[in-house]
């Protein structure tokens, strides 16, 4: 029997993660756009965890079935873990991801460290008045000097991971889901599902 979850969220290669590893479960992972919902809440919190219950609340009041909602964001140690939580909203404000990667490049300079890590946070809620799940991950790496390639999505192209020896703009979806930060997140979220 097919379980049903609303992952809160449009975008694409999100919503393929999700689908990839929680698709061989049962689940049927449906998007806002599946279900015909129009919400975009304001994602005004101090960390990833409100950022994600925020999406998760907004979502919860809409379907009768569970929630799922992640922020996430890329860290760079020497930019004071510059953008952060901000990422999404960085990119937006330079014009797109091309330009964000650009001004990165400015900020850092001739700095020689590098090293920054992705972060996700996924938030699960079981309806609205349930408490709040969390499943975090973390993606330790280095910020390439230049972009290589153009798979994945967001800041993927400028960005080495460490334990996969290899730059995620050229990475295939298999190697990803091993080693991103969103895959070590639902890598937790699905151990809990399938011991519930």
């Amino acid at each position: 029997m097919n379980k049903e979850i609303c992952v809160a969220t449009n975008n694409k290669g999100k919503l393929k993660e999700y689908r990839e590893i929680l698709a061989p479960m049962g689940y049927v992972i449906y998007s806002p756009a599946d279900l015909n919902i129009d919400c975009d809440p304001t994602e005004d919190g101090a960390s990833y965890r409100e950022n994600a219950f925020i999406k998760a609340k907004a979502f919860a009041k809409l379907v009768k079935f569970p929630v799922l909602a992640d922020d996430s964001g890329l860290e760079i140690h020497a930019l004071g873990a510059f953008p952060g939580i901000h990422s999404s909203r960085f990119a937006e404000e330079c014009g797109g991801y091309p330009n964000a990667y650009e001004e990165i490049q400015k900020r850092l300079g001739d700095n020689t460290d590098r090293s920054a890590h992705f972060n996700c946070t996924i938030c699960y809620l079981e309806n609205i008045s349930a408490k709040p799940l969390y499943f975090e991950g973390q993606c330790p790496g280095t910020i390439l000097k230049q972009r290589h390639g153009d798979h994945g999505f967001g800041y993927d192209p400028i960005f080495h991971c460490e334990e996969a020896d290899l730059d995620f703009g050229i990475a295939s979806e298999e190697e990803k889901n091993r080693f991103s930060h969103r895959a070590k997140a639902i890598a937790k979220l699905r151990l809990f599902l399938a011991i519930r």
